[in-house]
């Protein structure tokens, strides 16, 4: 079993047979000169840690720029990722002066969810804002900012363990948006004891009831694991 994931000039090969692997690894050479560099730890933003549970995939060093580019080193940390008082909607206060940058911002926070599930919210809520961002929209992106400082070392392991049992979790947020009334859906799945895929979006219709919502949020769900 080959698996072979290539972007642009970068390549991650993984192959469950050690004489396998060197055989591709020869072809590939010979077609096109390749450069090995042993085991991965670096790919496309995304650092990975060999431990003896298994991997660990992190952003840490992305997080840390995206902060020091975007952050002020004297903002406080704070331990939630949104103000649960404050329903922000597309009309709420002042237009802010620069949208393009709370559109990147947004875009960088985004790239982030690649590791960090508990993004997956943040962005989908955000995002909502990207067209016409106003002044609290932008408060709440630097609130988020906060929230990134105080645990920007968070990170997945892709555990190694025996059990190849599969565990999902979903949810939804009945009518969550204040202008639409449309409902949130969540979900997580996990692997062998590792979180494999998450996913935090607005469905496309109106629910009429929390039980209608939460059937969406499972259709979603076993959509992914279909």
């Amino acid at each position: 079993m080959v698996f072979l994931a290539v972007y642009v000039d970068g390549i991650l090969l993984t192959v469950n047979d050690l004489e396998e692997i060197q055989a591709l690894k020869s072809y590939l050479d010979h077609v096109f000169k390749i450069k090995d560099l042993g085991e991965a730890h670096y790919f496309l933003g995304l650092e990975i840690l060999q431990v003896p549970q298994g991997l660990v995939l992190t952003q840490r060093k992305f997080a840390k720029e995206l902060l020091e580019e975007f952050g002020n080193p004297a903002m406080a940390p704070v331990l939630t990722s949104l103000d649960s008082t404050q329903k922000l909607g597309a009309d709420d206060g002042d237009p802010f002066e620069d949208p393009s940058l709370y559109r990147t911002i947004v875009g960088k926070l985004n790239f982030l969810t690649n590791t960090r599930p508990d993004f997956a919210f943040i962005v989908q809520h955000l995002s909502q804002f990207m067209e016409q961002p106003c002044v609290p929209h932008f408060k709440a992106l630097l609130h988020v900012l906060r929230y990134l400082k105080h645990n920007s070392y968070l990170s997945i392991l892709l555990n190694n363990h025996v059990d190849v049992s599969l565990t999902t979790y979903y949810d939804s947020d009945w009518a969550a948006c204040v202008h639409t009334r449309r409902s949130i859906s969540g979900y997580l799945i996990f692997f062998r004891h590792s979180l494999i895929s998450w996913k935090s979006k607005k469905q496309g219709t109106v629910a009429l009831s929390s039980t209608e919502a939460e059937y969406r949020s499972l259709s979603r769900l076993v959509a992914e694991l279909a």
